[in-house]
């Protein structure tokens, strides 16, 4: 695959629900809070009842285990972070950023640290964790490129940033049934067992997001440019994207990788530090 450039904004406006960027911070922090109180419930019903199964696949493929250090991007509910916890165990450290004070309130994970921060401006040290994960929230960042520096900042030389999200599928077909799915049905069933009135809003926005997101290879070009190396994605079902990349021990070469091992770009990174 040929490179693209690294992105900034995860996709254009949306302004059938925002205008400017701030509109757009106040939009995003609004539907979250408003519908925490739903969000793992209706996060079962779209996933048919297997996003902890493969949540902790993912992790297992990023090579997270006992004893880690892990930051939780984006931590929402915590969703993410139980299976992360699980594999890290008793002596690993986990902790969690996320923006909406309403999501992090629904997660009840004893030992977890959690802070109020964003993506772009994350408030811990550098060089301090193993790795650094992202949960379905790459979309609603304000500046991915921004994103990537900060993980590249607070990671360990040798730590790595997993990033799971969901990409539209390149099929036609299966675009549109998705499309369907969680545009359509998911609000229907989350208008009649929700809480949040936000709710049936949230999951169309949820696709809309997906619909316009960059496409997956400025996402790699995005983590080459902020300095990470040994880039890849790995896809499951055609649909869940997981963009894995390693801070180098030593400021060098970067590369990118496709899921076969192809080489599809490289980029001289520099470690950065704040």
């Amino acid at each position: 695959m040929t490179p693209v450039g690294p992105a900034t904004n995860p996709h254009p406006p949306l302004p059938q629900y925002y205008g400017d960027e701030a509109q757009r911070r106040l939009y995003v922090r609004r539907i979250f809070d408003e519908t925490a109180v739903d969000y793992d419930r209706i996060e079962r019903i779209l996933a048919f009842g297997t996003g902890e199964r493969y949540r902790r696949e993912a992790l297992n493929r990023a090579g997270v285990g006992s004893g880690a250090a892990v930051l939780d991007v984006g931590f929402g509910t915590g969703l993410l972070a139980r299976q992360a916890l699980a594999l890290i165990g008793p002596q690993g450290r986990l902790v969690g950023v996320d923006p909406s004070v309403g999501m992090l309130a629904q997660s009840n994970l004893p030992g977890v640290e959690l802070l109020d921060g964003t993506a772009e401006a994350l408030p811990v040290a550098d060089a301090s964790f193993d790795y650094v994960t992202m949960g379905y929230a790459l979309r609603h960042v304000a500046d991915v490129g921004a994103a990537f520096r900060e993980a590249e900042r607070v990671l360990k030389p040798g730590g790595s940033v997993l990033i799971l999200e969901i990409t539209r599928p390149a099929s036609r077909l299966a675009t549109s049934v998705l499309k369907a799915y969680m545009r359509g049905i998911v609000p229907l069933i989350a208008r009649a067992v929700s809480r949040g009135k936000g709710t049936p809003e949230l999951w169309r926005y949820f696709w809309d997001t997906i619909e316009a997101c960059v496409p997956p290879q400025r996402v790699l070009d995005t983590l080459l440019d902020a300095g990470f190396s040994s880039v890849r994605r790995h896809v499951e079902l055609g649909l869940f994207s997981e963009y894995l990349a390693r801070k180098p021990l030593a400021p060098g070469v970067g590369s990118a990788v496709n899921p076969t091992g192809t080489s599809i770009g490289t980029s001289t990174g520099t470690s950065r530090s704040r």
